[in-house]
């Protein structure tokens, strides 16, 4: 019989009055599990315990709540294998994905221990004799966290621990398709003594979840990774209730290669960044863009390096790019695909592919002889489809590099120092990576972009502060 699993609001799991399959990309008769959809009034429910248990959790010390992430985190670093392939069986990355995603989780909430013993504050002098100034930092307040199926246990890890490690409640929604690794996330800290109210757990449907958080007059902040549709919607309703607001929300990433690049260097960073985890990630690289001495030999190699790829299963032993993670995604990408060949694109690629297993399996396209007026140029596809856009020079390749309506990451390969260092300063993105994939990015620093990729702080690393803090003065008159 397949398992059930419920939300947890106020620090009881409740049951649902629906529950939706959990099934695996890879394996369509493989049923992960049942969640609970919460309805909105699970919802109002959640953030009224997320409210009640905020001044109790706002004032605990540092050290409760660096015990409580540390531990944790420990927690899944010991369990990466188990947590890797429940994440690999419902979203479809491959296993050594999955098991690297848990443990990066781990390790946010290890770092994020620490920062809650690190949050200090200034002392400083008035301009006015005999008067103090204390700046402090303080929870912002009940913090609505909505996040997607792409990375389905560290983005909840990244959003999750430092709201807990500055003092917030928080009331966590899913993405729907993918709700298991959350699940299993928050069940760790549950086990871990984490009070009851201050984390509490809604799956379900945006439109009926998500829009519940984001009306709702208790919550005081909102950090969202989707869509930009989506994201235009949450920032006009927060807007209006003013709202704090942090999000991330895409990308159509460039990587850059030089007619000096390493060639080997250059393809490897490419198919990386543009096919791996299925080429579901806002920093992949889904725009490369060749100078024309090195273009030929680049898309031969490129071309060359695909036939060499193992798409599969993403539990089995030697695949390199699992499944799309449902089938509307798959029609999206072959859509895209299909519109590549009516803008004049030659795809190398792309076909829809059968395996042992029924899944969502798709041969990587790479679409050469595309230009950057192109739709499948401009719009984020989010599947391992890359266009391939010849030009004449560096001036050309920054060019057309900046020319997008996005800026999360941008990749430059190259041996040259001085158009490397051009880049990196000229490059119109919130991360800019040298001779390394557009994607993958270390926990301990911030994360974000520019234009419509970003709106607010950024995450991850001390900057985190920035969205999950408010900072206070207070004046003292001496004697």
């Amino acid at each position: 019989m397949t398992a059930r699993h419920d939300n947890l609001i106020g620090g009881k799991w409740v049951q649902g009055s629906e529950y939706a399959p959990n099934v695996n990309p890879s394996d369509l008769s493989d049923i992960v599990g049942e969640y609970a959809r919460a309805t909105a009034a699970d919802t109002h429910a959640a953030i009224a315990a997320a409210k009640d248990a905020l001044h109790a959790w706002s004032r605990s010390t540092p050290q409760q709540r660096f015990d409580l992430l540390d531990a944790a985190g420990t927690r899944i670093l010991a369990e990466k294998e188990r947590l890797g392939r429940l994440l690999s069986r419902e979203e479809g990355k491959t296993l050594a994905e999955g098991i690297g995603e848990a443990a990066r989780a781990g390790q946010i909430f290890k770092f994020f221990a620490g920062e809650a013993l690190r949050s200090g504050g200034e002392a400083i002098t008035s301009v006015r004799p005999g008067v103090g100034i204390e700046i402090t930092r303080e929870a912002v307040g009940v913090v609505g966290l909505i996040t997607p199926w792409n990375f389905p246990i560290a983005i909840p890890a990244w959003k999750i621990a430092p709201a807990l490690a500055w003092g917030n409640t928080v009331v966590l929604k899913p993405a729907d398709l993918v709700p298991g690794s959350a699940h299993a996330l928050v069940e760790i800290l549950v086990d871990a003594g984490l009070p009851a109210g201050v984390l509490n757990l809604v799956m379900g449907r945006g439109s009926v979840v998500g829009e519940a958080i984001i009306g709702s007059p208790d919550v005081n902040a909102i950090s969202f990774t989707g869509s930009v549709q989506t994201g235009k919607r949450i920032a006009l309703a927060c807007a209006e209730s003013g709202k704090k607001l942090q999000m991330e929300m895409g990308g159509k990433n460039p990587l850059v290669v030089l007619d000096d690049a390493d060639l080997d260097v250059a393809v490897g960073a490419a198919v990386n960044g543009a096919f791996f985890s299925t080429g579901q990630r806002c920093t992949a690289s889904s725009r490369l863009i060749v100078t024309e001495k090195i273009h030929d030999r680049f898309v031969e190699a490129m071309t060359a390096k695909l036939k060499t790829l193992r798409i599969d299963n993403a539990l089995k032993q030697g695949t390199d790019i699992g499944p799309v993670v449902d089938e509307k995604q798959l029609e999206q990408d072959l859509r895209y695909i299909a519109l590549a060949r009516e803008e004049g694109c030659e795809v190398i690629g792309g076909e829809r592919l059968n395996r042992e297993t029924e899944g969502y399996y798709l041969a990587p396209a790479l679409l050469v002889g595309a230009n950057n007026r192109m739709r499948t140029s401009r719009e984020e596809i989010f599947g391992p489809v890359a266009s391939v856009i010849k030009v004449g020079d560096y001036d050309e390749a920054l060019a057309v590099a900046n020319d997008t309506d996005f800026g999360l990451s941008a990749g430059i390969c190259t041996t040259s120092l001085k158009y490397a260092s051009h880049f990196k300063r000229n490059a119109e993105a919130g991360m800019v990576m040298v001779n390394l994939p557009t994607a993958g990015v270390d926990y301990h620093v911030p994360f974000g972009g520019r234009k419509g990729s970003s709106h607010g702080p950024r995450e991850q690393g001390a900057y985190a502060r920035e969205f999950y803090t408010t900072v206070k003065t207070a004046y003292t008159l001496a004697g």
